[in-house]
């Protein structure tokens, strides 16, 4: 996956900077880049992107008034020397806001999460074959790799990661357990905790608060006990 960038900033200073930030990491691709929001709304008008890094002050046309100006905007994170529009950009539904002089390690906070906030939108496709149903997930920066759910047995959290564990081997992937449970098929797949989503066939037993998946034990939440209790023992012979 390569996330596509436009800057808009009327200092040529800003823009190299986050350029020089930008040709660090692999999967960032800056697509332009301009000193002021009228030919970025121009450009947008013929061409997509991922995400605009963008300033507020601006002549003729501002920031906010651009982020106001757009019918679909893509991801927007703020590049200001002034931390007083915070508040106004977050009701306009920016995913960051950075204060100038923007530090490499809050850069890289940013741009995590735009490839978490993408990869939960459409960036891991569920497909929907009738035999044998799989979905693409990307367990690093260049290789997104083909998981059969029939194969899936437990999804557990870490974080802002994801440990898929399945017949054949095991995952890491950069996603929500929400936001992924929300992509599988519910008749197939059941949240039992915070920490876990299983797959229903993969369950071997059913004791107390706990479910036994391959030889091991994971704790059923209070809070999932019922959806387990109508779920799975309702339809017991």
């Amino acid at each position: 996956m390569c996330i596509s960038c436009l800057i808009i900033d009327d200092e040529p200073l800003a823009i190299n900077v986050i350029k020089n930030y930008l040709k660090q990491i692999e999967n960032f691709e800056i697509i332009n880049s301009f000193n002021n929001a009228i030919d970025g709304l121009n450009f947008l008008k013929s061409n997509d992107v991922d995400v605009i890094f963008l300033d507020i002050n601006m002549p003729v046309l501002d920031g906010i008034n651009f982020i106001k100006s757009l019918e679909k905007p893509p991801l927007l994170i703020i590049t200001s020397a002034y931390d007083e529009f915070a508040i106004e950009t977050y009701e306009l539904d920016v995913l960051d806001y950075l204060v100038k002089p923007i530090e490499f390690p809050r850069f890289m906070k940013a741009l995590n999460k735009v490839e978490k906030r993408l990869n939960a939108t459409n960036k891991i496709p569920l497909e929907n074959t009738k035999d044998h149903p799989y979905i693409f997930v990307k367990i690093d920066k260049k290789k997104m790799k083909k998981i059969f759910l029939d194969e899936i047995l437990v999804i557990e959290s870490l974080k802002d990661y994801l440990k898929i564990n399945t017949l054949t081997g095991r995952y890491i992937v950069h996603s929500t357990l929400t936001d992924f449970t929300n992509l599988l098929p519910p008749r197939d797949f059941i949240r039992i905790h915070r920490s876990y989503t299983v797959a229903i066939d993969k369950i071997d037993a059913v004791e107390g608060n706990s479910v036994e998946i391959e030889g091991i034990r994971y704790v059923i939440g209070r809070s999932y006990l019922e959806d387990i209790k109508q779920k799975i023992l309702n339809s017991s012979i």
